[in-house]
Parts: structure tokens; C-alpha cells; sequence
């Protein structure tokens, strides 16, 4: 086929994913909230802040878009990457910067400052702080290295300590149970604190560790979004409208993000999407809920994990090891085993969605 009409083809293929998503999820918040007796054009839904959010979000990037490309704000592409994504070298990132906020900020008024609502923002823009902070030293530095490593653990791990010292303060003690699929809880204690402060931090980096393909996180983000925010709208409805709220803005990101993508998240968006989800969750007593629906969060991490361990296990006399894998993380993978990038981005949304219905189901059992 001629290079022009793939182009041409592929541009299609990203627009009707990006449709068949936004379509899908009004239409499932509409029937959640149908479903549950709740009326959709109210704040106290799903539907009304998830689609507020989304048109804030994507209006915002029309004006935000130009303004990133001419203050240069260009996304330096890893030289150990996949080849294909060299081309997309200069693309503005950092968008995380018109998303995130309005998702919060909606949230925050929309349920008259809500304590919950107010501290799980806080923990999202501090998480999107510190992705700021590292987008902003790979456009500084013009390599895609940011900030140190164990600089940005060691803010990741201070603003969960903050986070998890606030909620064993002032809410309930059940929190210190982590509840179970089917019933079943597991009493914790004191190791709330190691559980809450791991799920904040490993969900963080596991969001964006999937941030490496158009469209991908923003997707799957906001589809975990809404699944979790119907879970849990009867045990937190202030919550459920922050979670729809995050969704919203995800989704709005989207219309600029899907493929051919004409910005990128950043670590200011990504981080900023795992440090609430990881809120959500440990408010909500909710961590098994996000595992399963965020299944592909976690399988990105783990393909990463793996794939180091048996690079290292595997080291001969040469100081070389064997890959696991073609390229890690998982999307990588999948992209050097021949799928186009919009294939990979709709198995990932079909897997997520089809495992939030599963956690949906389980809480209802």
C-alpha cells in the first residue's frame, strides 16, 4: 500500500477508536446511573461531571496544543525505542497540564470541597507536580532523562506518607482491613501504611510506564475511572464524582491524543492519573477492584520487572543477558511482534473494559 493512503488508513483507524471509546463510556455511565436510580443530569452522577470534564478538557486543548508546540515543549523519543516512534520526535508534550487540573478542580466544587474529594486532588496535582518536574528537566536537559530516579521515589514515597498519614487520621478504622472479592477481608493494621504507600507508588509508575503509545493510558485510565467510580458510588458518592471527573478529563485528552497523536501526556499527566486512582482505592477500601479492572497497568509493570530479572539472571561472562521479551514494556512488545500500534491500543482497551464489567459483577455477587 502506498505510504501516503497507510497514513491515511491509520489516522482512520485512531479516529474510530477514539469514538467507539467516548461513545462507549457516556453510554455506560448513562445506563450506570439509569441502573442505580441516579439521574445523569445531575453533579451526583457519572454521566454529568465525566462528560463537563471531558468537553472542559478537550475545549482547553485546542488553546493548550499550539501553545506547548510554540514554546517548544517537544517530547525527546528514547533511542532504544522502537524505531517507528523516532518520527514522533518534536510532538508536544506535557499535556498533563490542561487535563489533570480540570478534572480536579470540577471535582472539588462540584461536591462542595469534600474532604475525601479535597485530599485525593491534592495527592493527584502533588503526583502531577512531580511529573511536571520531570518533564520539564528532559525538555531542559534535551534527552529523554529527567529527574533522578531516587529523586523522584523519594517525592513519590514523601507525598504517600503525607497522603496515608492523613487518611489513618481521620477516616474510618476499617481501613486497616483490606477487603477482598466475594466478602472475604484481610485485617492489615499498622501495615496499612506499607500497603497504601506501596499501591500509591507502584500505581503511579505503572500508569506511566503504559504511557508509550497514542492514546493507550488516556484510555485505559479513563475507563478504570469509571468502573471504579461505579464500584464504589454507594460506599463514597463524592468520590464516584471525583473518579468520573478523572475520567472525563481523560477522555477529553483523547481527542487530542488518539493516533496520530498531536500531544502527549507526559509524566505530568501519567503520575498524575495513577497518584488518584491509588487515592481512590485506599479511601475506598477498593485495592482488589483497582488490580483487576487495571489489569493492564499492572501486567506493563510487571512485563518491565521481568524483563530486567531475566536480562540479569541470564548475564554470561560477556556481561550480556537474554530478553524475555522483545521490548519492554508489554505495549512494546506487542508493537515488535508486527501489531500496529492502534491494534495494541484497542486489545488493551477491549481486555480493560471486559475486566471492570468482571469487577463490576463480583461486586454485586
Amino acid at each position: 500500500m502506498d505510504a501516503k493512503y497507510f497514513g491515511y488508513a491509520v489516522k482512520l483507524t485512531g479516529l474510530r477508536l477514539f469514538l467507539v471509546l467516548w461513545i462507549g463510556l457516556i453510554s455506560s455511565a448513562i445506563l450506570l446511573d439509569w441502573a442505580a436510580g441516579r439521574q445523569s443530569y445531575h453533579m451526583g452522577s457519572l454521566a454529568l461531571p465525566m462528560i463537563l470534564c471531558a468537553v472542559l478538557s478537550s475545549g482547553l486543548g485546542f488553546w493548550a496544543v499550539p501553545l506547548l508546540r510554540r514554546l517548544k515543549m517537544g517530547q525527546f523519543i528514547r533511542e532504544d525505542g522502537p524505531k517507528a516512534h523516532l518520527k514522533k520526535a518534536g510532538t508536544p508534550t506535557m499535556g498533563g497540564i490542561f487535563v489533570v487540573p480540570v478534572g480536579v478542580l470540577v471535582a472539588i466544587v462540584g461536591t462542595g470541597f469534600a474532604p475525601t474529594v479535597v485530599a485525593a486532588g491534592l495527592m493527584t496535582l502533588a503526583y502531577g507536580m512531580i511529573g511536571w518536574l520531570d518533564d520539564w528537566q528532559i525538555l531542559v536537559k534535551k534527552n529523554n532523562k529527567g529527574i533522578s530516579p531516587r529523586m523522584k521515589l523519594g517525592l513519590q514515597i514523601l507525598f504517600a506518607v503525607l497522603f496515608c498519614w492523613w487518611a489513618y487520621s481521620t477516616q474510618p478504622a476499617d481501613l486497616t482491613t483490606i477487603a477482598l472479592p466475594f466478602g472475604l477481608s484481610l485485617p492489615v493494621g499498622l501495615c496499612f501504611w506499607v500497603v497504601a504507600g506501596f499501591a500509591l507508588v507502584a500505581e503511579s509508575n505503572a500508569t506511566n510506564l503504559t504511557d508509550g503509545v497514542d492514546g493507550l493510558a488516556a484510555g485505559v485510565g479513563a475507563i478504570v475511572f469509571l468502573g471504579l467510580g461505579a464500584a464504589i458510588a454507594s460506599v463514597s458518592p463524592d468520590l464516584m464524582v471525583f473518579a468520573a471527573c478523572m475520567a472525563g478529563s481523560y477522555l477529553g485528552f483523547l481527542v487530542h491524543n488518539h493516533n496520530p497523536a498531536r500531544v502527549f501526556m507526559g509524566d505530568t499527566g501519567s503520575l498524575a492519573m495513577g497518584g488518584a486512582l491509588g487515592a481512590i482505592a485506599i479511601l475506598t477500601n477498593s485495592l482488589w477492584m483497582l488490580v483487576l479492572a487495571g489489569i493492564i497497568f499492572v501486567a506493563e509493570t510487571l512485563s518491565v520487572v521481568a524483563q530486567v530479572s531475566y536480562y540479569k539472571a541470564t548475564k554470561g561472562p560477556d556481561g550480556i543477558g537474554k530478553r524475555l521479551l522483545r521490548m519492554a514494556p508489554l505495549h512494546h512488545h506487542f508493537e515488535l511482534s508486527g501489531w500496529h500500534e492502534t491494534k495494541v491500543v484497542g486489545v488493551f482497551y477491549l481486555v480493560t473494559a471486559m475486566l471492570t464489567i468482571v469487577t463490576l459483577l463480583i461486586k454485586l455477587a
